[in-house]
Formats: C-alpha cells, structure tokens, sequence
C-alpha cells in the first residue's frame, strides 16, 4: 500500500512543472521576438505545430489512459508493473509509426525542410514520454526538479546561441532538443517504480480500444488549440501566427496554473473511485473548482487590464495588434478552469469518456465554423474569436451533461463573485492613466492595484466561503 500523497505539496510541485514547462519561451520572448522578428516567431511556431500532431498521433490517449490505470493498479507493484508494459509497448508501436510518416511529410511535403527535420528529435520523443506513470502514482517531485534543469539550460542556450534572423534553425533546434533530453531524464528512475515485463499482441490489444476513445477528445480539442495556427498561416501569413503564438504563450500562465491542479487531482480521484469513496471525490471537486475560477478570473482579467502597458514593453516595435488579441482571447481562461476541473475530476475518473468526446466536439464544430468565417476578415483576431467560443462550448456542454449527477452548476456559481470581481479590477485598470508615469512604471502600478482591488473586493466572500467550506 502506498503512502497518500498530499494534494497541496503536488499541486505546487505540478504547478512548477507547468509554469516551468511555459517560463522558458516566456523570458526569451522578449529578445526572441525582437532578433528573429514576427516572420521566424511564426516560422518556428508552424513548424512546431505540425510536429505536434504527430507527437499527438504518436502518443493516442496514453497521457490520460495511462495515468489513470496506473493510479487505479499503484497499490499492487506486479499488477502495475504488467499494466505499464503492455501501455508502454503499445505506445512504442504508434511513435514508430509516426516516425516514419514525419520523415516522408518532411522530406516530400514541407515547405520549410530544415526546421521540419530539426523538430524530428520532438515527435521521436513521444516514444521516450513516460509523464503518464509518475503522474499515476502521484509523484510530481521528480518531474518538477528535471523540468528545472532542462529549462534552465534552454535559456542559457537560447541567449548564448541565438543571435539573428538566420538562427531560427538553432531555435527550433534547442526546443526540439530540450524536449527529447527532458523525457529521456526519466528513464533513469523507471526501474524503480516498476518491473520490465514481457508483452505480447495479445497483452496490448486491450489498451487499443480505451486509448482511441480518449484519444478523440485529444485531437478534438487539438483542432481549436493548434489548428488555429494552421489556419492562421495558410490563411492569412506567419506574421498573424506570430501575434497570436505570442499571445498565446501569456495566455498559459493562468492555464497552467489550472491545468497544474486538474494533473494533480486526475490521479487522485481515479484512486478515490476505485475505492469507492465518491462523498470524498465530490468535496475535492466543489474546492478545486472554486479554486479555479479564482486562479482563472484574477490572472486573466488582471492581464487584460495590463496589456495596453505590458505589450511594448514585453514584445517591442510591432507587436501592437497583441493587445486586442489578449482582451478578446482571456476571459476564453475561466471557461477552460471550469471545463478542466470537470474533465480531470469526474469524466475521465468516472470513465465518462463519451460526454468528454461529445464536449470536446462541440467546442472543435464551433471553432472550425467561426475560424473559417472570421480569419479571412479578422485575422488574427478572428482565431481569437473561435477559441473564446469554442472554450464556452466545451464548459457549457460538459456541465449539462452531468448536472443530474454531481452539482457542478451550484459550484460553478459559487464562482462568480470570483469573475465578477476580476471584471470590476479589470474595468478599474484600464481607465487608470497616469501621463507622469513611464511604460514600466505604469505597468509595475497597475500590476500591484490590481492584486489589492482584486482582493480587497473578494475578501468578504473568501471569508465567508471558508466557514462554508
């Protein structure tokens, strides 16, 4: 039997692996933006996002699937020994496979070959992502201290390497190599967790069928995360996908910050259910999803009532169109808080995997519909448009569909004094305008007005939700 590990100190431990995983592009973005420019920032950000789909395809529903049957067998070594062998291997077999597909994309296809070949080292890293089991048996330590390293060494790399237009190719190539070294770490500590057992097709043929199912809502929600950029670049140019990727790279502070606590809670509730203490799982989820909406409501209306002052500072000459794209694209994070601490803490635990396709279907129609009404007119602000509705989609459906079975629309208005207050912060910081105050120092006020309007407006209820609670 292993020992219960604690929410709190994984929810931090998650949290850095999150942030860390976002923190790197983040502070280089600055100088990354001003040497290579819009055109290489949507140039690395297309070649990317093609290699993504591979790793996606490469990869299937085992981040969920696997994380969840690993916190269902961690209790019984062998048992939990035989399940990652025979998940692993079936694994194996889709990266081979999609290995072999990017070569001949990248060598008959790409119109940018180079970088195209470069982010190879990123999709044969998916048959090296073992994420799924450590996050099964609930130990986010180990990730959090390899995580540190590798991002520290990419920004090293990143400012020593990185000096012209030209060296988009050494940019692609650091990131595409910090993601295989990054799974490659874990490896090391594999055999202490589990035991190497001998599969065969009869072992893995079971894992086919749940990994497709989860793996349609992964390539669903794929179509209004990354297909906004393939849309953008084909119809319009790598300068709008350069605008909106780096916008988008704000926009996961506060999701991963959200999404940290639903990796945290997946395999927590799977163990949970599996021991039938479903009174138990419903209190964790009433707390993490009021958590959410406040994390999601103060850092995104807090970013949109800064963007005015933070985007020429951050990003430099001629990303003004950022701005516009923050106000329309932020408030999209308290929908996804909400769609998040849902999936992760009833659907995938209670096995409902099929409203989870229904939800995440919906949210990719609705994107697709809206992109291919508003990019040819709007642009980049138009992408901005579909993923906003596409996110409330998402939440809308997933809360409907399970409202008869836990009170998730209760909690969910539990919430909105949490919205509600970032509104009034964000509504009080855009029309504070100070002539006297500089760029920096304007954004520097702003940032800590905000936190005390944010605060002093929430306290009451905070106060009151903690004697409820």
């Amino acid at each position: 039997m292993r020992k219960e590990k604690s929410v709190k100190k994984n929810f931090i431990y998650n949290s850095a692996y999150q942030i860390l995983a976002i923190l790197v592009p983040l502070v280089t973005t600055p100088y990354v933006s001003r040497v290579l420019g819009a055109d290489g920032v949507g140039r690395y950000s297309y070649a990317y996002t093609v290699a993504y789909y591979f790793f996606m395809f490469a990869m299937l529903g085992v981040n969920n699937y696997g994380n969840r049957s690993i916190a269902q067998t961690r209790d019984d070594r062998e048992k939990m020994s035989y399940t990652f062998s025979s998940i692993y291997a079936f694994q194996l077999m889709t990266t081979a496979a999609m290995v072999i597909l990017y070569c001949g994309y990248s060598f008959f296809l790409s119109k940018d070959r180079t970088i195209s070949l470069i982010m190879l080292m990123y999709v044969a890293s998916a048959g090296l992502d073992v994420n799924w089991l450590f996050f099964g048996i609930e130990e986010f330590r180990i990730t959090t201290i390899r995580n540190t390293v590798i991002k520290l060494a990419t920004v090293m790399a990143v400012f020593l390497f990185v000096k012209t237009k030209n060296d988009v190719y050494i940019y692609t190539a650091i990131y595409a190599a910090s993601m295989l070294i990054s799974h490659l770490i874990l490896w090391t500590l594999v055999h202490r967790i589990v035991d190497f057992k001998r599969v065969g097709l009869k072992d893995i043929i079971p894992h086919i069928k749940p990994n497709l199912v989860l793996f349609v809502p992964v390539i669903a929600i794929s179509l209004y995360k990354f297909m906004d950029k393939l849309m953008l670049g084909h119809m319009t140019n790598k300068a709008e996908v350069g605008y909106y990727e780096s916008c988008d790279k704000i926009i996961q502070v506060p999701i991963a910050l959200v999404s940290s606590l639903g990796t945290v809670m997946l395999p927590k509730i799977s163990n949970l259910v599996a021991n039938k203490q479903k009174e138990r799982s419903e209190d964790y989820f009433k707390k993490a999803m009021l958590f959410a909406m406040f994390l999601s409501s103060s850092m995104g209306f807090g970013i949109m009532g800064v963007a005015a002052e933070f985007v020429p500072i951050f990003y430099g000459p001629g990303f003004e169109k950022c701005i516009m794209i923050f106000w329309i694209l932020l408030p999209s994070c308290i929908f996804m808080g909400m769609a998040n601490v849902v999936r992760t803490q009833y659907l995938i635990p209670y096995k409902k995997d099929v409203v989870y396709v229904a939800s995440v279907f919906t949210g990719a129609i609705v994107n697709l519909i809206i992109n291919t009404m508003l990019i040819p007119g709007m642009q980049s602000y138009g992408a901005a448009v579909g993923t906003i509705c596409a996110e409330a989609s998402v939440c809308i459906v997933q809360s409907l569909a399970v409202r008869k079975e836990i009170k998730v629309l209760q909690y969910e208005l539990m919430g909105v004094p949490f919205v509600l207050a970032g509104l009034i912060m964000y509504l009080c910081l855009i029309n504070l305008h100070l002539a006297s105050l500089g760029g920096v120092q304007l954004l520097v006020l702003k940032v800590v007005l905000g936190a005390l309007i944010y605060l002093v407006v929430v306290a009451p209820y905070l106060f009151r939700l903690r004697r409820i609670l």
